[in-house]
């Protein structure tokens, strides 16, 4: 994350994640609804020296109302991929402050 406090404020004010207790100067921790828990941190190499970010990572999050949380947030995200029906249900993907893809899926559709 090239900006912490950013990426912070747009996981939880956009895609309302809840932050987890955390101690931790570089590293941001949430948790959703379902009880998921994974963290932002500042990263461990010049991400100016790279030519892709999150090369080879797919991050996935399964909701329970796909439409409602795309209406929540089209207007303050990217959305690199609109409601789209896959082999793995209806998704949508946003990108986030730096462009990492993070994708969202109906549960149980």
């Amino acid at each position: 994350m090239r900006d912490l406090a950013a990426s912070r404020k747009f996981y939880q004010e956009v895609l309302g994640f809840e932050s987890a207790p955390t101690q931790n100067p570089v590293a941001h921790v949430f948790q959703d609804q379902g009880g998921a828990i994974f963290a932002l941190r500042t990263p461990m190499v010049d991400l100016n020296a790279v030519t892709q970010l999150g090369w080879g990572n797919a991050l996935w999050f399964s909701v329970a109302d796909l439409a409602q949380l795309y209406d929540k947030v089209r207007e303050q995200a990217t959305i690199a991929q609109e409601i789209t029906d896959t082999p793995f249900g209806k998704t949508f993907v946003v990108a986030d402050p730096d462009g990492y893809r993070l994708t969202f899926q109906q549960w149980g559709a």
